[in-house]
């Protein structure tokens, strides 16, 4: 990481989403409210989904855990950013940047693995009902479970180990509001080409293959749905809607971000904002707001407490 004659970055100066001080404040508000109203949704989603037996099929179970992916990726960005808005200068030491960095990654592709296993949950349920309890069985969701925390970690650890490999000597701005993989590739001392390649390849091309992939199953389900005429006709075709609005929430910004060179774009800071902050916090709330199992439950719940 050290190149003679240089002087090795240690921190990162975030630039933030925005200059004007109005439009911090009016995004702070926004963001905070947004977030300690949300938040604990997913919160009583996941405990709903503990607490609740008749809510053990695997579709619940994987609801769950993108409820807990999904409030875990907001503490990522969303809890600085705020402090951030308060503060005059916004700095991240060069660990906190690349931890930041690589929890994003992990926990984002272990979300969009997610998606994957809950498309296949929907295809056996929907196309082979026979053969569903077999497939899906306690143990096959804990180790698909298993498979994407790990298909995760892999993805996150490759961003990490080629960023590690670069020479920082400054500048150190960051024109940003949190750390990502095309604003820090941007300031290093050297040639990036090759990595900036790597990185389309390893995010830009998973995010894009994921997406059409998603999008081609749930067609093949939702024509499979059309041609049945059984009575949970309207539940399934109100599942696979819920699911593809989802996909176009989480992989829509991000082909956006990662599947072009990494230049700039007046558009990249919103698109990023709704990536890191709103959507992660939106997607299972979307769920079970068209979801009448765990509409009902978490009333249960909740008048139960209130009892």
């Amino acid at each position: 990481m050290e190149s003679e004659n240089s002087t090795v970055v240690t921190e990162f100066i975030l630039l933030g989403l925005t200059q004007s001080r109005d439009m911090q404040l009016l995004v702070f508000v926004l963001v905070l409210i947004f977030y300690l109203i949300i938040l604990p949704g997913n919160f009583l989603i996941i405990l709903t989904i503990r607490l609740d037996p008749g809510l053990t099929a695997p579709l619940y179970f994987f609801l769950g855990n993108l409820a807990f992916l999904d409030a875990s990726y907001s503490f990522i960005v969303a809890p600085r950013m705020l402090v951030d808005f308060l503060s005059e200068k916004k700095v991240i030491s060069y660990r906190g940047c690349i931890t930041q960095l690589f929890f994003l990654h992990f926990l984002g592709g272990g979300e969009g693995l997610l998606l994957v296993v809950m498309a296949f949950d929907r295809y056996m349920a929907i196309c082979r009902p026979l053969h569903y309890s077999t497939v899906m069985n306690p143990r096959a969701c804990y180790v698909l479970l298993l498979a994407l925390w790990l298909g995760g970690f892999v993805h996150s650890i490759i961003q990490v180990a080629l960023i590690l490999r670069l020479p920082f000597c400054g500048p150190n701005q960051l024109d940003n509001f949190f750390c990502d993989v095309p604003q820090v590739i941007k300031l290093a001392c050297t040639d990036t080409f090759v990595v900036e390649l790597l990185m389309v390849f390893n995010s830009g091309l998973m995010t894009l293959l994921c997406f059409l992939g998603l999008l081609a199953s749930y067609a093949v389900i939702l024509c499979r749905v059309r041609g049945s005429s059984s009575e949970g006709k309207s539940k399934a075709m109100s599942t696979c809607t819920t699911h593809i609005i989802v996909i176009f929430l989480m992989f829509g910004p991000g082909i956006f971000i990662y599947t072009r060179p990494f230049r700039a774009f007046p558009a990249d800071k919103v698109v990023s904002l709704f990536h890191t902050v709103i959507f992660p916090l939106l997607n299972p709330v979307i769920y079970t707001l068209r979801n009448q199992e765990v509409k009902a439950s978490v009333r249960r719940l909740f008048n139960q407490h209130i009892a």
